[in-house]
């Protein structure tokens, strides 16, 4: 879909006008343009809710304050502060990332979305988020709100819509001036519209309904970090005894925790990875 430039300019009017009156403009790593804080916060908000990643954010930077510092800490640590976002191994992709960065990039996080790409747990939209929010490149991306903009605004009519033709419309759309404000702008209108009006996401190609959480096999990986960064190394008889496995199988579940990286097996007992 090719867009008129009046359509462009009244679609930028409107968000601009919403943001300036309405927009999260406090969300804490709005507020910073230190690009390892705007990894943290991109990592964190991965499938998770803003209002369940600020106090998460605040406390992960009041202990971890600097690339290095998450490096050099114990994962153990690390997954103690993560506890309560969910999808664990975002902390060892965090962890391993800052390794990287240390040894291969001086400390310094790459500003090219393409090297970030490269990067453990960083897709094509977290590292393009990464370079417009922390080094103000102008990135082309789509994540869950600025999709329901264009949903809703563009293809209010179609079902099935892949991602490819609206990041023709982000492209033709974006405000390359201050192109980290604008994403901001964008999805805090998409936030907006999910109040006020069905899902549109429901009409995207690529739309999947989460899966429930509980009796899920991810509350049963939750309770067992839980439990071994509370307890220390565990038996697997006392993880079966603490935990309510249900129709679960634990043995696969311990071995995906180990293969992820986040816990590791010594002797009898398992423990979380050093």
């Amino acid at each position: 879909m090719k867009l008129t430039k009046s359509q462009i300019r009244n679609f930028q009017n409107t968000i601009r006008h919403y943001f300036h009156r309405y927009g999260r403009h406090d969300l804490p790593w709005r507020k910073t343009r230190i690009p390892y804080r705007i990894l943290v916060s991109e990592m964190m908000l991965q499938q998770t809710q803003v209002e369940r990643v600020i106090p998460k954010y605040k406390l992960f930077i009041r202990k971890f304050p600097s690339l290095i510092s998450l490096a050099r800490a114990p994962l153990s640590d690390i997954v103690a502060v993560w506890q309560g976002l969910g999808y664990n191994r975002r902390a060892v992709y965090l962890k391993n990332t800052a390794i990287i960065i240390s040894g291969r990039y001086n400390g310094r996080i790459p500003r090219s979305p393409e090297i970030l790409q490269t990067l453990p747990g960083i897709g094509k939209a977290t590292a393009s988020a990464i370079g417009a929010f922390a080094f103000d490149i102008p990135t082309v991306f789509i994540e869950t709100n600025i999709r329901t903009v264009f949903l809703h605004c563009f293809l209010s009519h179609k079902k099935k819509v892949h991602d490819n033709e609206i990041a023709s419309l982000v492209a033709q759309t974006n405000d390359y001036r201050n192109i980290r404000e604008w994403y901001y702008a964008l999805m805090d209108y998409g936030v907006y519209l999910k109040k006020q009006h069905y899902n549109p996401n429901k009409r995207s190609a690529h739309y999947k309904a989460q899966s429930r959480f509980d009796g899920s096999s991810r509350q049963v990986r939750g309770s067992i970090i839980r439990l071994l960064s509370k307890n220390g190394a565990v038996t697997k008889r006392k993880i079966e005894q603490a935990i309510d496995i249900q129709n679960h199988d634990l043995e696969k579940i311990l071995k995906q925790l180990q293969k992820d990286g986040l816990i590791k097996k010594s002797g009898r007992t398992f423990l979380i990875n050093s």
